[in-house]
């Protein structure tokens, strides 16, 4: 007896929903699973990737050593996936496949964050630059090498497209700032329809992203002694929270009151962040995915109150965190870390591990090490500048 796998089937999807029966599949034929979805599919493939192991130990603001507790880009993924797949469920999309967008966002992040993402770019300005989203491309359709048929994971055309368009459709800025090659050069062999939107499945990845970094980097920040409670306070949205908190439990301890004020202020983004969603898909009256994708403009998104209020914290993290001066100089030496190994590989080979000296390509060889480079943790990084040069800094 044949099961019947597809997310329209096992549960009430809304007609706005990722079909997979209507999906433009793989690259590479493969015949469908029994027992999983395509979607699901996919999330499992991007679980078990090497690049996806290796977010244990890449910065997402805090080095891994300054403590257990901060969040890595792996913890950061996970977080993502969990807000993702709630409001997917919520929603009535496929919540497969955004999972599998969220856990997969951040596979091209270099190490040391984008400190790293900074110092490769640099160091690629004559070779079309980097940038992770594209470099997240890469990972999930050529550097990833473990099944004997192909290179990459080989995802459904889906994941492919809300991966790279989770943000909105890809156009050229300005001629300075082209699309990323490593998209273009993949559009040759599959086209991602980079002028449209993406699915609501993937929105809502990019979505929850940034409930996510919001909520931890308040969290981190505070653990970190970079701001108090009386200045949170003074913060538009977190404010609040905080004061529900403190009104509800005088005297609460710190550790206590921060949780509280982080799941109010998750559970009111997402609830504002569906109730407009269902407001906007109500305008548009969608009856598919392709009608999401030529919306003219996102259908997930915060109300305008929400984002203006969203605007105000993000300012705050970013005087108060990402721009405090023991942040910034410890990202201003792991930028230095990364120049110099792009620096001292490009210019000798000889420096480079053996199993990645001897496969290097005659044609392409400064992509190639900016690959390697890319791939590394904020660990095997430093490791490696302990090797090749004489001094490391100690980055805290």
């Amino acid at each position: 007896m044949s099961i019947d796998r597809s997310r329209k089937a096992d549960r009430a999807l809304a007609p706005y929903a990722v079909d997979e029966r209507q999906s433009r599949g793989r690259l590479v034929p493969e015949a469908p699973s029994p027992t999983r979805s395509l979607y699901a599919r996919d999330r499992d493939r991007i679980l078990h990737s090497t690049a996806f192991r290796r977010l244990t130990h890449k910065t997402q603001v805090f080095i891994y050593h300054e403590g257990d507790h901060y969040r890595t880009r792996l913890t950061h993924s996970l977080e993502v996936a969990q807000i993702a797949r709630s409001m997917a469920r919520t929603l009535h999309v496929d919540e497969d496949l955004a999972e599998a967008l969220a856990l997969a966002h951040d596979l091209g992040h270099p190490p040391f964050g984008h400190a790293g993402e900074r110092a490769l770019d640099a160091a690629m300005r004559d070779e079309g630059g980097f940038d992770h989203n594209a470099q997240s491309l890469r990972v999930v359709t050529e550097l990833e090498r473990k099944y004997a048929r192909f290179d990459g994971l080989n995802l459904a055309w889906e994941t492919l497209e809300g991966l790279v368009k989770h943000n909105g459709p890809l156009l050229a800025s300005s001629p300075d700032r082209p699309l990323p090659q490593p998209v273009l050069t993949f559009c040759t062999k599959q086209g991602l329809a980079l002028d449209t939107h993406a699915s609501v499945e993937a929105q809502l990845a990019a979505l929850a992203d940034d409930i996510a970094y919001n909520n931890h980097d308040i969290d981190d920040g505070y653990r970190a002694g970079l701001f108090t409670f009386a200045e949170l306070a003074e913060v538009p949205l977190a404010g609040r929270a905080l004061a529900e908190v403190q009104s509800a439990y005088p005297g609460l301890d710190g550790t206590r009151a921060l949780y509280e004020t982080t799941r109010r202020l998750i559970t009111a983004l997402i609830d504002d962040a569906v109730a407009d969603t269902r407001r906007r898909l109500q305008d548009l009256s969608p009856i598919s995915a392709h009608d999401v994708r030529h919306a003219g403009g996102p259908v997930v998104s915060f109300s305008a109150a929400m984002s203006r209020d969203l605007d105000g914290l993000r300012a705050f993290l970013v005087a108060r965190v990402y721009r405090h001066a023991r942040i910034a100089r410890v990202m201003g030496d792991a930028e230095r870390v990364v120049a110099d190994l792009f620096g001292l590989y490009r210019m000798r080979p000889d420096a480079l591990p053996p199993e990645w000296r001897e496969q290097a390509p005659a044609k392409g060889y400064p992509r190639y090490v900016c690959d390697f480079i890319a791939g590394m943790t904020d660990r095997y990084a430093l490791a490696e500048h302990r090797r090749l040069f004489d001094a490391t800094p100690e980055l805290r």
